[in-house]
């Protein structure tokens, strides 16, 4: 069967080409009557306006470049995710592209994406560090999710790690703990200062301390196993660790001597990655990012800039032969088990308050591990 065109919608409605397609587009001084007859001859004909046609129309193309240095995709597939769901109410396709930490790639990745002429990108990776700006293309604005450019330039939207920090300390508070340690990843890394800030500003508002000292290592199950070992002679009843991987190691060494998890020491994670919380014994209470809202909300922020409604990054000039420039280095991503966010010692300026920076707040999954509410 034949595709239905503008031109057998003009016939059936009476109308002329020019005026049909004013009325599909919403364009132009018609008569309520006249666009009501075409709308139903498009209707009965089963008319779909072309797509590519309306773009060229518009000066857009519907597309949207999601740029992402988390090759293991951990934290940039429910960024993307959120994204494609906020993206898709508006129509806009997405093309993910994988860095994988290589200058090169992001160049031609750019370049790729300027030839499709996309409406605007979103840069994605997997810490919350400052990172070398993408030196994209005139006109075509920037949102960064899960991470932040150097400098007060694009807007960024970010897990507010602090108060999860603080989510996780008043939920052991809220349940009569009292001794709470704290386990994280490496100081230098801007998430595991984040949440040691919110989870002791939340014990000093209840006029607590820590129990022994922050215990900063890695993210991994061998640090929560060998930090437990540390905290035991602190007798905690209860530890937040700075990520699930951590929580699983502790909730380890604790079952190998015998101290009964929530019973004896309730444990909270961080990240509720699903694998490693229902996977430990038992299922970990846990802080979650949130990251599918951080990627809905960045590409409203983007959808935001590219009808007009705010002023974004705009790219550097590309040079005489048509080739848009160095991206810019998309930096480090650090430890690849890192289940937080690492990134340059140097960069302890970021976080929350930063310029056009907007924070999701997280949310707390309560599990068997820290045995819930009291009633």
């Amino acid at each position: 069967m034949r595709r239905a065109t503008i031109k057998d919608v003009a016939v059936a409605a009476g109308v002329s080409v020019g005026t049909a397609s004013k009325a599909l587009n919403g364009q132009g001084k018609l008569r309520g009557a006249t666009i009501e007859r075409v709308l139903q001859a498009a209707e009965r004909l089963g008319f779909a306006p072309n797509t590519l046609a309306q773009a060229l129309l518009a000066g857009r193309s519907f597309t949207v470049g999601l740029i992402t240095t988390d090759s293991f995709g951990r934290f940039s597939i429910p960024v993307m995710l959120g994204a494609e769901d906020a993206l898709g109410t508006g129509q806009v396709s997405v093309f993910m592209c994988d860095t994988r930490d290589d200058p090169e790639r992001v160049r031609r990745y750019v370049e790729m994406l300027w030839a499709r002429r996309v409406d605007g990108l979103i840069v994605t990776g997997r810490r919350i560090e400052p990172r070398p700006p993408l030196q994209a293309l005139p006109g075509i604005p920037v949102v960064y999710a899960m991470t932040q450019p150097v400098g007060n330039g694009a807007p960024a939207v970010l897990p507010d790690d602090e108060l999860g920090g603080r989510v996780a300390a008043e939920h052991l508070l809220a349940i009569g703990r009292r001794r709470i340690a704290h386990v994280s990843g490496p100081e230098r890394f801007l998430a595991s200062r984040l949440r040691a800030a919110g989870f002791t500003a939340a014990l000093a508002q209840a006029g607590i301390e820590p129990c022994g000292d922050i215990r900063y290592g890695e993210w991994t199950e061998h640090w929560g196993r060998e930090a437990a070992g540390l905290l035991l002679a602190d007798r905690p009843d209860a530890i937040f660790c700075g990520s699930d991987q951590i929580a699983r190691g502790v909730a380890d060494t604790l079952r190998a001597v015998g101290r009964r998890v929530p019973d004896d020491v309730a444990l909270v994670g961080f990240d509720n990655w699903a694998p490693m919380a229902m996977g430990a014994l038992p299922p970990l209470t846990s802080v979650d990012m949130c990251l599918e809202e951080v990627g809905r909300v960045a590409a409203e922020r983007l959808l935001a800039a590219i009808a007009g409604a705010r002023d974004v990054e705009q790219a550097v000039e590309p040079r005489q032969d048509g080739n848009p420039g160095n991206p810019g280095n998309p930096g480090n991503p650090g430890n690849p088990g890192n289940p937080g966010n690492p990134g340059d010692p140097g960069d302890s300026g970021a976080g929350r308050g930063a310029p056009d920076v907007h924070t999701v707040p997280p949310r707390l999954v309560v599990r068997e591990s820290s045995g819930g509410y009291p009633a």
